[in-house]
């Protein structure tokens, strides 16, 4: 895992690309390529996603640690010159302290910013868009 610097700028830089008026297009990379082409396209941040990332480790949404996101995540901070945010689940925890806990782990990989699912369904009923089981069964 690419561990990053804690640089305040960071949360100035992608705070202030939140303007009233003015949406932010943030896209989705899987992995650090992915991120440098969508930084190369001009996009001014970039937002991890879980299901992209599982899809890539075979597995489903949902089915990835704390640790293997956050590896992730600094990857992709490490790949790029813009603010990256990262979708960090229910903040891999069943209680406050745990997700302040992620949250603090997101800070030292140099993330930007982080969503948090405040859902308690299961994955497999969030989407009627994804599989119940990964991979789909053979043909």
């Amino acid at each position: 895992m690419a561990i990053a610097s804690f640089h305040p700028m960071a949360f100035s830089d992608f705070l202030a690309l939140h303007k009233p008026g003015s949406p932010l297009l943030i896209p989705n990379p899987w992995d650090a390529g992915s991120a440098r082409v969508l930084e190369w396209l001009g996009f001014q941040a970039l937002a991890t996603t879980s299901s992209g990332f599982a899809m890539t480790l075979g597995r489903s949404d949902g089915q990835v640690s704390a640790e293997e996101a956050l590896s992730h995540a600094a990857d992709v901070v490490a790949a790029v010159s813009i603010p990256v945010s990262a979708d960090l689940e229910n903040g891999f925890a069943g209680d406050v302290a745990g997700v302040v806990e992620t949250y603090t782990a997101a800070i030292e990989t140099g993330l930007s910013g982080g969503s948090l699912r405040t859902t308690t369904a299961p994955v497999s009923t969030r989407s009627t868009r994804q599989p119940t089981a990964w991979p789909p069964p053979s043909r």
